[in-house]
């Protein structure tokens, strides 16, 4: 299944939007990671790549144009490469042993009484971070613990 580039760009941000930064999730999955170093990476990169530009231009001069404009696309380019690692991994179906973990969310979830879509066949990380949301969002930290 290949994907566009504009399309793997858009489910990276929605993925980010939704992968909840939890200090639990931190050394289970490498995207919260990923998703603070890409929103770190969106705040800072314009101006460090406009700076890198400026600094070049100014200590050695116009001769070397393409050389700023490389390295501030560069510079540019990692918040793309974040966004492109998360839209890749939103759209990858789970492990076993993940799948299994994300059933057990849901039954558990279902027991509580917390309205979750029926699971798919082959959930994606996607799915995933929907439920790791909602179960941090509307379950209280005595239930969540025991995941974790």
């Amino acid at each position: 299944m290949a994907q566009s580039v504009t399309t793997m760009l858009k489910d990276g941000q929605d993925y980010m939007k939704t992968w909840p930064l939890r200090k639990e999730l931190y050394a289970l999955f490498p995207d919260c990671r990923v998703v603070a170093a890409t929103r770190f990476a969106i705040k800072v990169m314009p101006p460090v790549a406009v700076l890198a530009c400026a600094s070049t231009i100014n200590v050695l001069g116009s001769e070397h144009i393409p050389q700023a404009i490389a390295m501030g696309a560069f510079f540019l380019s990692m918040p793309m490469q974040g966004l492109l690692w998360l839209g890749h991994r939103s759209n990858q179906t789970l492990p076993p042993a993940i799948q299994s973990w994300y059933q057990d969310i849901l039954s558990k979830m279902r027991d509580q009484g917390c309205a979750v879509q029926h699971s798919k066949g082959k959930p994606r990380y996607r799915e995933l971070a929907n439920v790791l949301k909602m179960a941090f969002e509307d379950l209280d930290k005595a239930f969540t613990r025991n995941w974790f």
